[in-house]
């Protein structure tokens, strides 16, 4: 009965994101699998009514825990049009067979849709008029291509 009233999240587009990477870091094998760090250099972003770019300087830290599932925790930071900055903490997921997932970490193309690539990406501003999504969530999906990460982004409504 208490259920009936709790709507069921929708999904509302936010941005299509394009996050531009140089040549991965390998740490090597460590106690959860191999770690990576790839530097993140630079990328795009266009929303509803909004645009900016991906600032040099964040990175993607991956943990490869087998060879068919990584985990990403991206931190980077973004310029809105209007100089607003917007701090973006991603958490994905990335699975595949194991011979598609070692392509792309060689840094070669892979079809996205062989690829289950997902997130959960947390926005954090200063900004009076993106400030709504310091408190919202979202989701997405990406895909991973030689030089950079395609993401659609959705708020969760």
């Amino acid at each position: 009965m208490e259920f009936e009233s709790i709507a069921p999240p929708t999904l509302r587009s936010f941005c299509d994101l394009s996050v531009e990477v140089a040549r991965p870091q390998e740490v090597g094998e460590a106690v959860y699998g191999m770690r990576r760090v790839i530097p993140i250099i630079g990328g795009t972003v266009q929303g509803e009514g909004w645009r900016g770019r991906v600032l040099p300087g964040g990175a993607d830290f991956q943990l490869i825990v087998h060879p068919g599932y990584v985990e990403l925790d991206a931190r980077y930071v973004i310029e809105a049009d209007g100089g607003d900055l917007v701090f973006v903490k991603n958490q994905a997921v990335r699975s595949g067979p194991p011979a598609l997932m070692q392509q792309i970490a060689r840094g070669e193309a892979v079809d996205p849709s062989q690829i289950y690539f997902r997130c959960q990406p947390r926005f954090e501003t200063a900004s009076q008029a993106l400030a709504w999504i310091n408190e919202r969530l979202f989701v997405g999906a990406g895909a991973r291509l030689p030089d950079r990460v395609a993401m659609r982004l959705f708020a969760l409504d």
